[in-house]
C-alpha cells in the first residue's frame, strides 16, 4: 500500500486557497518588485552577467509556474526590470513541475527544474548560462549584517542540512527499491 506524503495535503490546501482567495494586484506587484531586486542584485555580484545581458536588451522573458508569473524585460544596463504586460514576451519559460516538493527534491539532487522553453533561442542561450554560472553568494550578504564569522556558521549549517535532506532522500529512495526509485 503506498502512503501519500503528508505535504500533499499542504499543497493541496495552499493550491484551494488560492483560486478562492488570490492575492490582491497591489501585493503581487510588490513581491515581483522584490524578486526584481533580487535578482538584479545577484546580477550585480558578476560582471560577467550583466555584460552577457547587455547584448539583450529590451528583451521580454515570462516565467511562468502554476498561477503565479512574471514578466522580466532585460535594461541596457544589462540588470532586470518588470515588462509591461503589452508587450510581446521574447522567451517564455514554463516551470512543468506542479508540485513545490517534487521541484525541491530535484534542486536537492541538483537537477534543473523541468521547463517548456518556447521563443528565442539566443536569449534562452544567455538565461540558461545565468542559471548554470550565478550564485548569491548569501554568506558575503549575511556577513554584513552579522559579521563574518557567524555568517560561516550560518552557511555551515545550511550547508550540513541540505547535505542531511540529500542523505536521507537517497536512503529514502535506495530502502523504496526500484519501485521506489521509478516513482521518485
Amino acid at each position: 500500500m503506498a502512503t501519500q506524503s503528508p505535504f500533499l495535503l499542504l499543497e493541496n490546501l495552499a493550491r484551494s486557497m488560492a483560486t478562492r482567495f488570490p492575492p490582491p494586484a497591489w501585493l503581487v506587484d510588490e513581491a515581483q518588485r522584490r524578486v526584481v531586486l533580487l535578482l538584479n542584485h545577484v546580477l550585480l555580484q558578476e560582471t560577467a552577467a550583466t555584460s552577457r545581458l547587455v547584448r539583450q536588451k529590451g528583451r521580454v522573458v515570462s516565467v511562468q509556474w502554476r498561477e503565479l508569473s512574471i514578466r522580466l524585460m532585460v535594461t541596457p544596463a544589462g540588470l532586470l526590470d518588470l515588462a509591461d504586460a503589452a508587450l510581446a514576451a521574447d522567451l517564455s519559460l514554463a516551470l512543468t513541475d506542479a508540485s513545490p516538493w517534487a521541484m525541491a527534491q530535484s534542486m536537492l539532487r541538483g537537477d534543473k527544474p523541468a521547463l517548456r522553453i518556447e521563443g528565442d533561442v539566443q536569449l534562452a542561450a544567455e538565461v540558461n548560462w545565468l542559471a548554470d554560472n550565478l550564485r548569491w553568494d548569501l554568506e558575503e550578504d549575511l556577513s554584513r549584517l552579522v559579521g563574518d564569522v557567524t555568517a560561516y556558521r550560518i552557511g555551515q549549517i545550511a550547508r550540513q542540512a541540505v547535505q542531511a535532506m540529500r542523505h536521507f532522500q537517497d536512503s529514502a529512495r535506495s530502502r523504496a527499491g526500484p519501485a521506489g526509485a521509478a516513482a521518485a
